[in-house]
């Protein structure tokens, strides 16, 4: 056998054995492993850091916040309060002192003092009241173990950042509100809300009314007990935001094809409450507005300071000039003016009822007005009185009807309430 045929056997004999490949295998392999193990290590270690960091942050601005509307701290005794609470929350989640990340050499790397910012923005309002942002963001360095390392990587900087807002307590606001409603004879027309299963009643309908109507099951809501309902939500409101009645003022008048007597503008809701409630069951005749809204801005609307007018009032009672409104509900459309009914009479009672909505719009009054089921004509008269598009609610059954209602209030509440502590 030649040398050349010797080293061909023995080259194909080596190429063939595979003893030591494993061993060779794992020396390749483990440092990947190590390495895969370790930064599963760090990934689980920055989920938690992450967190901690943002609870920290979270409490630091929550911290800064009270303390500067419940306690009148300054500005830089907040931030003070709020750092302090930032160490504290950090030093005490378990996560950031574990494996020595914060060794002698890396003290300056995680300062807080000088990787935390805490900017406080401040407001002024009105009544000499305040209102507060604050916003913490901090920062902290993350030291990978030696296995992560071995990818190059020594560590990752994470970030956190958090706001808070608060504001020293307000004064409220006065309101005067003037419910202006309608009490005409669809009123008494039933909605699709039933009101008992059990016991019967007259369920009148436009092609019914003026007929004999038996009792029947089941009984179906009218619309003027729908309304009531719906001033109800509104009365909670208002009682709920003054409940000592000196800041809110409340008068309510109703109307068909004539004009009824008033409740007049009183302290809290009783009156306009006691007044809507006594509206007949079953309320009749046409429906002409003008009268009835021109007695609402008459009431409400003059800027004088006598004490015969809402700032008046207002001035002896809080000190305080009031928010006004009116609240304007049909059902229908204008049918007649002064008890004459044509169409050329309903459209006088339109026309004059919204020169009174311009009256009171230039008078400051804010103007809310509610379509319930109402036809088109309605629904156009009330759009053009109202302060604003958002100011018009159309409502098809009785729950939209009293949800415009509480609607109305909370938005006047929270005009008269913008900040507590």
């Amino acid at each position: 056998m030649t040398k050349n045929t010797e080293k061909r056997s023995w080259l194909s004999r080596l190429l063939r054995d595979r003893r030591g490949n494993f061993g060779m295998m794992t020396a390749l392999v483990f440092p990947v492993m190590l390495a895969a193990g370790g930064v599963a290590v760090d990934l689980t270690k920055m989920v938690m850091v992450k967190a901690e960091l943002q609870d920290a942050t979270d409490a630091a601005a929550l911290a800064a916040a009270s303390a500067l509307a419940n306690d009148g701290k300054t500005a830089a005794q907040a931030k003070e309060i709020g750092m302090r609470f930032l160490k504290s929350q950090m030093t005490t989640g378990g996560s950031v002192d574990a494996e020595g990340d914060q060794k002698e050499k890396d003290k300056d790397k995680n300062d807080f003092s000088s990787s935390t910012v805490i900017d406080i923005k401040e407001t002024a309002l009105a009544n000499n009241s305040k209102s507060f942002q604050v916003d913490v963001a901090t920062a902290y360095t993350l030291e990978f173990n030696p296995f992560t390392r071995l990818l190059g990587q020594k560590s990752i900087k994470m970030n956190a950042k958090s706001t808070a807002e608060s504001g020293t307590a307000q004064k409220k606001s006065a309101i005067s509100m003037y419910l202006v409603l309608d009490r005409s004879g669809s009123m008494s027309f039933k909605t699709d809300d039933i009101a008992s299963q059990i016991l019967p009643c007259q369920n009148w309908t436009e092609s019914n009314w003026g007929k004999v109507v038996l009792p029947t099951v089941p009984c179906y809501t009218r619309k003027i007990a729908a309304l009531k309902k719906a001033v109800a939500s509104l009365v909670t409101v208002f009682n709920t935001l003054d409940p000592e009645q000196k800041y809110v003022r409340t008068g309510a008048i109703s109307y068909n094809d004539d004009t009824q007597s008033e409740s007049k503008l009183a302290w809290g809701t009783k009156g306009a409450s006691d007044y809507v409630n006594a509206l007949p069951e079953q309320p009749t005749g046409g429906t002409d507005s003008h009268e009835a809204f021109a007695t609402a801005v008459a009431k409400i609307a003059p800027a004088n300071k006598n004490k015969e007018t809402e700032i008046g009032a207002h001035k002896d009672k809080n000190g305080q000039v009031p928010i006004k409104y009116i609240i304007f509900m049909t059902d229908g459309e204008n049918t007649s003016y002064d008890g004459y009914a044509s169409t050329s009479q309903a459209k006088k009672s339109d026309d004059e009822t919204r020169a009174s909505c311009v009256e009171a719009r230039d008078a400051g009054v804010i103007v809310y007005t509610v379509a319930f089921m109402a036809p088109t004509r309605g629904q156009t008269l009330l759009r053009e009185c109202a302060t604003t598009p958002a100011n018009y609610f159309q409502a098809e059954n009785m729950t939209a009807l009293i949800a415009a209602f509480k609607a109305i209030g909370e938005s006047a509440a929270a005009m008269a309430s913008r900040l507590t502590k």
